[in-house]
């Protein structure tokens, strides 16, 4: 994410807003032994504006389709039709109402249509993870927003620049901030207010080395808070392969083309109430995609076999299968990765990167409910993937979390002894301190995190306009 408009220029735009239930997580189903779960300080109905404002600036495409856990909306769509979709998307909305469940398409914030000064999408094969968008149709921050705040004149970027601290006077008020420019010479620059928006571990790495005479722990670190609760995203996984042997030519042809969408989610265990699993709980989404293109991620998967490295010919012939024989599909299961006090951001004193600053040492503990969870979601996945024909299906959870969402660090709440941040996302300790990135998050929800961090950004955002004095994006 150290790049103009952070780590949302390689994100694949799966869009999932949180619903009720996950502000009230400690309320509604009590405490979890050994997770430290606390309830939000803002409800659904304050980030639902919010959410649709998303809709139509950074810009979703999407079809609604209503099922047991949609959340409420005060829109009757999206602003944008849906993508092409693949011909899987159609095979999983039959096996699933075969099934009792309820697929519904995933909405994307990638333009289906050029708008915005931007291209629609150019169908890529699913590129979209962990690469930039070459037509702009990805709503990335720097694509959505930076451009156009750049274009109004009043916001300048200055690339190849690191902040080094924000420094304090005895009072504990912020004198400025100190950063290195591209020249790797140190400079200065104060403001009215200050938005710290780096993801969860670099923002907590920030504030954790600009100590001062009032903080000598780190910025907003009297309670030792800044850098715990890391979150990331929790859930399951599998795959399968869908052989082409098993349809005919023409509806195999169909199949091979690698450029549309599968587009579809499941939230039927959103909530799970399933006497066989337990008492009822937090459950999750399941969302089913290609496996991604990239020919060296998916062929490097197949070097390692039974006995040691495969080569030669054995190496040819799987290949051949993988590339050849059948549609390669993934689940992605997202559950809470519920936030623990073994996982957390703190500095090594002992590495320093060639800055000359310590670099952040990442505990990545992660509780067994993830687990517990996660097996269940990709088992109810892997049984779709199975009522479409495909074939070598496997399902797992896993405690090794993807680096790619990130939240927790600095969490908001209304007790200052519990929280870092207040709900406007300012810092208990510090008046015009804000902390805006998915860093702010008590816990994260079953789904993909960044929608929820662009809405709660643009609350933020209102609330800094009237605390300006100046009319918020509604009334001018």
């Amino acid at each position: 994410g150290n790049c103009v408009g952070g780590s949302s220029n390689f994100m694949s735009g799966y869009f999932h807003r949180l619903k009720p239930v996950d502000f009230r997580l400690l309320s509604e189903f009590g405490p979890v032994e050994g997770a430290n779960i606390a309830d939000w300080p803002i409800g659904y109905e304050d980030l639902e504006p919010y959410y649709t404002r998303v809709e139509h600036e950074v810009g979703v495409s999407g079809t609604l389709r209503d099922h047991p856990h949609a959340e409420p909306r005060s829109s009757a769509g999206f602003p944008y039709p849906p993508l092409q979709e693949h011909p899987v998307a159609g095979m999983l909305d039959a096996a699933g109402k075969k099934l009792g469940y309820h697929p519904f398409p995933t909405p994307r914030v990638i333009l289906s249509l050029p708008e915005k000064g931007r291209n629609s999408c150019a169908y890529n094969g699913g590129y979209c993870g962990s690469t930039g968008c070459s037509t702009g149709a990805k709503g990335s921050a720097r694509v959505a927003l930076l451009e156009k705040a750049v274009a109004t004149g009043h916001c300048e970027v200055r690339p190849h620049s690191l902040v080094k601290r924000i420094m304090t006077d005895a009072g504990g008020k912020i004198t400025g901030v100190e950063y290195f420019d591209k020249a790797g010479s140190l400079q200065q620059v104060d403001a009215r207010i200050y938005v710290v928006a780096c993801q969860a571990i670099e923002s907590a790495r920030l504030l954790l080395r600009s100590t001062g005479p009032k903080f000598p722990r780190g910025l907003a670190n009297t309670n030792g808070l800044v850098g715990k609760n890391l979150l990331f995203a929790g859930g399951g996984a599998g795959s399968g392969n869908l052989p082409y042997a098993k349809f005919s030519q023409s509806k195999a042809q169909e199949l091979a083309q690698t450029g549309f969408f599968i587009n579809r989610a499941l939230q039927d265990w959103y909530i799970i109430d399933d006497k066989a699993f337990g008492p009822r709980q937090k459950g999750g989404t399941i969302d089913f995609v290609h496996v991604h293109p990239s020919p060296t991620l998916r062929a490097a998967r197949h070097l390692d076999g039974d006995h040691g490295l495969v080569w030669g010919k054995p190496l040819k012939r799987n290949l051949e299968h993988l590339f050849r024989d059948a549609v390669p599909l993934k689940i992605e299961a997202f559950c809470d990765w519920l936030p623990i006090d073994d996982s957390f951001v703190t500095l090594d004193a002992s590495k320093k990167d060639k800055w000359g600053m310590p670099v952040a040492r990442i505990r990545a503990g992660f509780h067994v409910q993830n687990l517990k969870v996660g097996w269940y979601l990709a088992a109810k996945g892997a049984e779709m993937l199975k009522a479409i024909g495909a074939e070598d299906v496997i399902s797992f959870a896993s405690g090794a979390p993807p680096t790619n969402l990130l939240a927790g660090t600095c969490r908001f709440g209304t007790d200052p002894n519990k929280s870092v941040l207040d709900a406007n996302c300012r810092a208990h300790e510090i008046d015009n301190l804000y902390v805006t990135d998915g860093s702010f998050m008590p816990t994260g929800g079953s789904v993909p995190y960044t929608w929820t961090i662009y809405a709660n950004a643009f609350r933020v955002a209102d609330h800094l306009l009237q605390r300006l004095g100046k009319p918020n994006q509604e009334k001018s």
